[in-house]
Formats: C-alpha cells, structure tokens, sequence
C-alpha cells in the first residue's frame, strides 16, 4: 500500500466540535471549537485553542473562565451555526434557539441542551501564531440525568454525539468494545459492556465487500408474538361485546301471544 506525502497541517482527525460559552448569564457567547482535548487526568485539565480576531477570545481573556458544551446530534445545526456567525453582530442564543443555565464554580452560563458540559477556570495562556491556547482546569462536570443509567453509569454511547473530520459532521455510531478488549478475557458484563465488536464487524464489512452479506428476514420475537395475540383477543372481545349489545333477543317475544 503506498501513501502519498503532503505538506504539513493540521490534519488530525476526527476533533470533537464543541461549543464553547463564554461570559456571563447577563451577557453570554457561544461559539465552535474544534481545537480541544484533555492533557492532564490529576488535577483534570484541558484546552482550547481560540483565533485571537474571535469575539470570544477578549472576553475568555477578561473572564478567565469558559464552559465546553459537548454538541451531539441535536445540537448539529446550532453547532455549526455558531461557528460561522459572530457573536459581535449575531444573537446566537436567539437565532438557534439555545437556553442557559447557571453553574455551579464558575459565573459562566452552561448549555441547559448540552448532554455534557465542563466547567473550566483558565489558569494560563499560550500564543502560537494564529491561534491562543487557553489552559485550564475543570472544575465541574455536568451531566444531562437522562444519560445516567440506574446503575450510575453514564450512557454517552445514546448521546449522539459529533465528530468532525476533513471538514464534514459525523456522529459516532458502532461500538467495537471498551478500552482494554484487546486484552480482555473476562465473562460479558451486560451492564458494563466491555467485549469487543470489532472482528465481528470487521466480519460483515468484508462480506459487504465481497457482496457475499445475505440479509435475512427477521423473525418475530416471542414478546411481540404474544403482544400481537393479546391485542388480537383484545379487539375481538370488543368485537364481539358490541354485537352482543345490538343483538336482537333470542327466543319467545315479550308481546308474542301463547300458542295454542
């Protein structure tokens, strides 16, 4: 397999874009950055890579604070809305529809729609070039209680969330198992998945490829079966209540005269 060499640049992919609130409850931003990740586990930090020409960019420098609101499917459109349009001439909040609420550490407003948000204190602030990097340590993470199983597990895999890669919007989508399956040998957790998927998928990509994939016709489970037969009966009892009820009488008439 050859591969062909280009210049060097920033092509990394996929980036999670993430909106990024900035400033306070009275007055608030949002805008898209794709530019970010973890860099430390303990004290958690992160960054944010911000074009010092944005809107943004004087007011995290004021504030020292910012929020990362993680965008998934519903946010999609809002999500690159508001990397588009400045907030220095644009309501963004306004025009996609998009509510704030308060945080807990910090004076900057979250996304009340964001499955994820992390509260961040900026603790320092490097320029490269074309862009600032803004350093900073979380401090709180909210999560959407709609994401959190009974077992306190947080289901991001049913968030939707977005990647980005060469310039077009992606949602994650297959599971091929949780860190470690490669090493893995123990019994399936249904509760905390932790198998790998990825032979098996790697199974029917080749046979899509080869064109060998039947599809076969899915059976009925049981539960449905019985659904189905329940409803059945159902309607049928109705059925037949209401043509009990319309019946004509069977049998002698009350006004009939006796027979001789």
């Amino acid at each position: 397999m050859a591969k062909t060499t280009w210049k060097s640049g920033t092509m990394l992919f996929p980036v999670p874009p993430v909106m990024v609130t900035c400033g306070t409850m009275e007055k608030a931003n949002v805008l898209t950055i794709a530019w970010t990740g973890i860099i430390n586990s303990e004290p958690p930090m992160t960054y944010i890579s911000v074009r010092p020409s944005r809107f943004s960019h004087k007011i995290i420098s004021e504030t020292k604070e910012f929020v990362i609101n993680i965008a998934n499917l519903p946010l999609a459109k809002a999500c690159d809305f508001c990397g588009v349009k400045s907030g220095k001439s644009t309501d963004k909040f306004k025009e996609m529809g998009l509510e704030l609420e308060p945080c807990k550490n910090i004076k900057t407003p979250m996304l009340k729609d964001a499955p994820v948000s992390l509260e961040c204190k900026v603790v320092g602030v490097k320029s490269f070039g074309t862009h600032d990097m803004f350093l900073a340590e979380i401090l709180a993470v909210n999560v959407d209680d709609k994401y959190i199983e009974e077992d306190g597990r947080l289901a991001i895999e049913k968030a939707g969330l977005l990647a980005f890669a060469h310039g077009r919007y992606y949602t994650l989508g297959r599971d091929l198992g949780a860190f470690g399956f490669s090493v893995d040998k123990t019994k399936e957790n249904k509760t905390k998945p932790r198998k790998s998927k990825f032979m098996e998928i790697l199974k029917i990509e080749e046979k899509i490829k080869d064109g060998t994939l039947k599809i076969k016709e899915k059976k009925p489970s049981l539960q449905r079966i019985i659904k189905n037969k329940k409803q059945s009966a159902k309607k049928n009892s109705s059925k037949f209540a209401g043509n009990k009820k319309n019946a004509k009488p069977h049998g002698k008439k009350l006004n009939a005269k006796p027979t001789k």
